[in-house]
């Protein structure tokens, strides 16, 4: 009999894509050749994503792992789309005919089939060829928990969330502020909260969501997902904390990163890192706000910059930094900080002794990152789920120092509130209880993925309930 295959469905942004393919690599690793992976491949809208994708494909199928990949055929985008969130979900909606198809044609038996959060419209391709069907969530627990709860807040608020008395009710977190929620919940009226809703409520006919977090770290908001307080006494499909799911490249043997050569001169924990992820760039005002700012706070610092996205491009531009740095920045602040103007690598950074904290945009997977390392951090959210992130890191972790971010004027930071969050992280008794937390974070996050771990043992369970599904 053929190996049976578990198939994922990924959209193709880098948080999303990646993270589910290293979680379905480990998942292969559980079982010595029991399961193999194939990989539903849409083709980006956007031709920088196309070239993207392709390079990931190329490099996946010369690991040497069982993992095949199924090309869909193109589609015609969405139009009259206000949103990210609002086109990703209708342009993977008219994937459906095509995924039912690509499934249904499989030679190997179907063991179940993994979907982006998403893709939970082909939920029904999963129900009507029997496969069993889980969403891989790339976030955290806290904000799946928002997920499964917006069907029922929907009915409970009436009015805009901004506009409510008081804060949001969440089982197993902090009383939440409305300006803490994901920019797509900040407007009922938008299509986007639409979705989220939709996404929200089709969860609950998964078989199970597969969340990239670890149990130790968001112990209540998953002990209050499991036992039905966030959907309110109805059950919700079982959750498997499988992270952190990061993806680590062996050290190769050239010359070490730029970055990593001026950490090696610098004492250790005395640098502050700030880097905004893959589509994080600040406008030239905001720039010279955190040049001032970081000039003022004494710290040494290494600070990965970004121009803006170039036309018909969403991705940062390689910086020019006297064209962006207030004039003489780079020189006054030359014998303690490193101005870097294009991509750098982050977990090697992450990883040197020198770096002591992180002002970072709050992604998860940089989230992740940090914590695996044990770095505290100042998160400043620029899209999506970030404001979210930026309250569980702060109020239900206790790994980050808080900053005023004013989403009203596009997320502005002030150089003074900078120069006081920097001083806290790098110096202050609230960056050293953060640095103790985040140390806590660090050894839990090792464990948790060590034969045994909770992590270890949750993907161990997928992996068993992938092979008894098709053993039945």
């Amino acid at each position: 009999m053929a190996i049976p295959t578990v198939v994922l469905m990924p959209v193709w942004g880098a948080g999303h894509l990646m993270p589910m393919l290293d979680a379905g690599k480990r998942l292969l690793g559980c079982g010595g050749g029991g399961l193999s992976l194939t990989v539903l491949v849409m083709q980006p809208p956007r031709e920088e994503d196309v070239s993207a994708v392709a390079a990931t494909v190329r490099r996946e199928e010369a690991s040497g792992l069982d993992i095949r990949f199924h090309q869909l055929p193109a589609v015609a985008s969405p139009a009259d789309c206000v949103g990210v969130e609002e086109f990703v979900s209708r342009f993977v909606h008219l994937h459906a005919a095509h995924v039912r198809a690509a499934i249904s044609g499989l030679a190997c038996p179907v063991a179940g089939l993994v979907i982006d959060f998403f893709c939970t419209a082909l939920l029904d391709v999963s129900r009507d060829l029997t496969v069993p069907a889980y969403v891989y969530f790339p976030s955290n627990a806290a904000c799946l928990a928002l997920f499964l709860r917006l069907p029922e807040l929907e009915e409970e608020v009436t009015v805009e969330f901004e506009e409510m008395e008081g804060e949001v009710d969440i089982p197993g977190l902090p009383p939440l502020p409305p300006s803490s929620l994901p920019l797509p919940v900040m407007d009922k009226k938008n299509p986007n909260y639409t979705w989220f809703v939709y996404h929200g409520r089709r969860f609950m006919e998964a078989n199970g969501i597969i969340v990239n977090t670890v149990a130790e770290i968001e112990q209540s908001v998953l002990a209050a997902i499991a036992d039905g307080r966030v959907t309110r006494g109805v059950r919700a499909p079982t959750i498997y904390p499988v992270g952190p799911v990061i993806s680590f490249t062996p050290p190769s043997d050239q010359t070490p990163h730029e970055c990593i050569r001026w950490l090696d001169a610098q004492p250790p924990a005395s640098v502050v890192l700030l880097c905004f992820g893959s589509m994080g760039s600040l406008a030239p005002p905001q720039v010279h706000e955190v040049a001032h700012g970081l000039e003022r706070s004494g710290h040494r610092f290494l600070w990965v910059l970004r121009g803006p996205p170039e036309a018909g491009n969403l991705k940062p531009s390689d910086a020019n930094p006297d064209e962006l740095l207030p004039e003489g920045f780079l020189e006054r602040t030359r014998a303690k900080g490193l101005v870097w103007p294009t991509w750098a690598p982050q977990k090697e950074i992450l990883a040197h002794a020198a770096v002591g904290g992180f002002v970072t945009h709050g992604g998860w997977n940089s989230s992740l990152e940090s914590l695996w390392f044990g770095v505290p951090m100042v998160p400043w959210p620029l899209y999506a789920e970030q404001h979210m992130n930026a309250f569980t890191l702060v109020a239900a972790m206790g790994v980050a120092v808080a900053m005023k971010v004013d989403r009203k004027k596009n997320n502005f930071v002030e150089a003074s509130e900078l120069e006081r969050a920097v001083k806290s992280l790098m110096g202050g008794s609230e960056g050293r209880k953060a640095r103790e937390k985040a140390m806590e974070m660090k050894a839990a996050c090792r464990k948790a993925v060590e034969e045994g771990g909770s992590s270890y043992m949750a993907l161990h369970k997928l992996y068993k309930e992938f092979h008894s599904s098709v053993s039945k």
